[in-house]
């Protein structure tokens, strides 16, 4: 597992925690999650991680009224908390993050959903970033 997905991993599961409890602090949350595996991160990783995580979390409105924008046929409240992180994390990264593709963007949120989501979660995930992406992308 190359560097960047493990820090795109780190930020996920950063994400994931700060959903059972909203009011944490995502420093303290990213020093919790980090003390698991030391040694992993260089410095662009940490920044990386920082920089995406307290991006989302600033952003959590903004983000969240996209996704509920682009779901089809289903409740936001029903997404699980694991396809939500994951989605939270990948359209900060389409709207906020200019300086990445947002094909690569889709491509790594795809994989996270493959590695920690259920069956399907990889589609669901799919399908909702690529509908943001392209109407992100007409603008």
């Amino acid at each position: 597992m190359g560097t960047m997905h493990r820090a795109r991993v780190l930020a996920f599961q950063i994400i994931y925690s700060w959903d059972f409890e909203k009011k944490s602090d995502p420093e303290l949350l990213f020093d919790s999650v980090k003390g698991l595996s030391p040694d992993e991160f260089d410095t662009a990783s940490d920044a990386y991680v920082k920089l995406t995580v307290c991006g989302t979390l600033e952003n959590i409105q903004t983000i969240d009224k996209a996704i509920r924008n682009h779901i089809k046929n289903w409740n936001f409240d029903r997404i699980s908390r694991i396809d939500l992180a994951i989605l939270r994390l990948s359209v900060y990264g389409l709207l906020f993050q200019k300086d990445t593709d947002g094909k690569i963007i889709i491509n790594e949120a795809v994989k996270l959903a493959q590695e920690f989501g259920g069956d399907d979660s990889y589609r669901f995930v799919n399908g909702v970033l690529d509908a943001i992406y392209k109407e992100n992308d007409k603008n």
